[in-house]
């Protein structure tokens, strides 16, 4: 899948840097053409010179004193991909932020073709909140990760933050140019809390934050698919991703519904309000006027008008629950979905506005199958390969 394709190797500054010489003669050997961009802190750990002679380019140091008026845009319209490896935490954060301080962050900016960045630094720093929110952004933004692994790191001691191998990254590299496995899907998916008018200042609602559900799209669009992302809050920025703004539910239902028609797959993980307002008033209610009688109605269900539809998509249908998962459990046997994800929003790490979530998965039949607390992107990655696997197995809907 290599073979005539322009890689750009870009390298940054960590004890890592060595193995970007192994990766760049394994791209080499798979037929790719590749060049290099270097950081002023690569250059201590790894030689510009070993960089040319293994490629027979001399890298790209900086902005100035070069032949090439414009060596970041020369070479981000040369690459067909670029690899980020290793990407230290600094480098994360300045391409996550749109920076371009230097030929490496530059290059990236300025690039169109597909990115795949390698993380590798130590566990501290790879855990670190403002990490998390950079690495959610670059996910967000379209990059593809490779790693981190758990291993031995340079100050001795192990855990999360090691490079993956060169040969892993490879791999990783080649499935860029290799349809993903929804190629050709059309994948609807909700997001975000419904507002539900009670008068022109105040609402109904809830404290989801849609990152759920944004990771999902993400994910979804990561593996190839086309995406309707149905949505209240602010979503994330991709090619593949058609981003459809809500508030209430009956937008939301109608949103989806639309969507849901001809689609692959629904994913709806949007928190919806199951009651609003009968009769909204049209003024600003005041205090002087006391407590306000505010009458409820049902919303629609869009769960259930999804899975009525004629010829209806692979339904996948989310829970939050507080305590016990049986509630959820009932609703996977009488909403008709073809999987519920379920979650505990009571549970440290697993609610609303978290960065994780730790979810069980629950067929029809009432089967469960829990995972381990994840990331809310590696949460969707997964769920997407288990929508893949089980919808395969099942025939297309």
């Amino acid at each position: 899948m290599l073979a005539g394709r322009r890689v750009v190797l870009a390298v940054s500054g960590g004890v890592a840097a060595f193995k970007a010489a192994f990766l760049a003669r394994r791209i080499i050997e798979a037929g790719a053409d590749v060049r290099t961009v270097m950081t002023d802190s690569a250059c201590r750990f790894l030689g510009p010179q070993t960089m040319a002679a293994l490629t027979g380019t001399p890298p790209v140091l900086d902005l100035f004193d070069q032949e090439d008026v414009s060596p970041h845009t020369s070479l981000a319209r040369w690459a067909d991909a670029i690899v980020v490896a290793p990407a230290t935490a600094a480098t994360i954060s300045r391409l996550a932020n749109g920076l371009s301080d230097g030929a490496l962050a530059a290059t990236v900016l300025a690039a169109k073709c597909p990115v795949v960045v390698a993380p590798a630094m130590h566990t501290e720093m790879w855990e670190h909140p403002a990490t998390t929110r950079n690495m959610a952004t670059l996910r967000s933004d379209g990059c593809v990760i490779a790693g981190p692994v758990s291993g031995a790191l340079a100050g001795g001691d192990e855990g999360p933050g090691r490079m993956l191998e060169p040969e892993q990254i490879l791999e990783i590299l080649a499935g860029v140019f290799t349809p993903g496995p929804m190629e050709g899907w059309r994948v609807v998916v909700s997001a975000g809390g419904t507002r539900e008018a009670i008068d022109p200042v105040r609402y109904v609602g809830n404290r989801s934050s849609g990152k759920m559900g944004n990771a999902v799209a993400v994910a979804a669009a990561d593996a190839g698919a086309a995406v309707t992302l149905v949505t209240t809050v602010a979503a994330p920025s991709h090619s593949r991703i058609d981003v459809v703004p809500v508030e209430s539910a009956q937008e939301m239902a109608e949103a989806v519904w639309a969507a849901a028609t001809g689609s692959d797959v629904a994913v709806l993980a949007a928190a919806v309000a199951d009651f609003r307002p009968a009769d909204p008033v049209t003024g600003k209610l005041r205090r002087a006027q006391g407590p306000p009688e505010i009458n409820l109605e049902p919303t629609p269900d869009i769960l259930a008008g999804v899975a009525a539809m004629e010829n209806r998509p692979y339904l996948v249908g989310f829970a939050a629950e507080v305590g016990s998962l049986e509630g959820a459990i009932d609703k996977a046997q009488r909403k008709g979905v073809d999987l519920l994800v379920a979650n505990d929003i009571a549970k440290p790490g697993s609610g609303f506005g978290t960065e994780t979530n730790e979810v069980t998965l629950i067929t029809p039949d009432g089967a469960t199958l829990p995972w381990e607390m994840l990331s809310k992107p590696a949460v969707a990655e997964k769920l997407v390969a288990e929508i893949v696997r089980r919808r395969g197995a099942a025939g297309s809907s």
